[in-house]
């Protein structure tokens, strides 16, 4: 239960940003509800220390989904771009 929770929120194939087609779009939207939310959070404490922390934070958190979302796709679509990583046939480097 909590999972799917999280997932209604969270996750835009699951909420109601499903219905925008365009993935940039709704990646977009997510990204300024974050930010709201991280200063709404911020706000509530009463502290601008504590927004810049936060916001910082929520935008190293958000890339490394993203970093990780972008490799998962890419080795999807273009499983020889990560075959050899650099080497040559012969094993060295080109």
């Amino acid at each position: 239960m909590l999972y799917n929770s999280y997932k209604s929120i969270m996750d835009s194939r699951y909420n109601p940003l499903s219905h925008i087609q365009d993935v940039t779009i709704r990646h977009l939207v997510m990204q300024m509800l974050a930010w709201m939310w991280c200063v709404v959070f911020s706000m509530w404490l009463g502290s601008i220390v504590v927004f810049g922390v936060s916001a910082a934070v929520h935008a190293i958190l958000i890339a490394g989904v993203f970093i990780t979302a972008a490799t998962f796709e890419a080795a999807r679509l273009k499983p020889g771009y990560f075959g050899a990583l650099g080497r040559a046939n012969g094993g060295e480097h080109e």
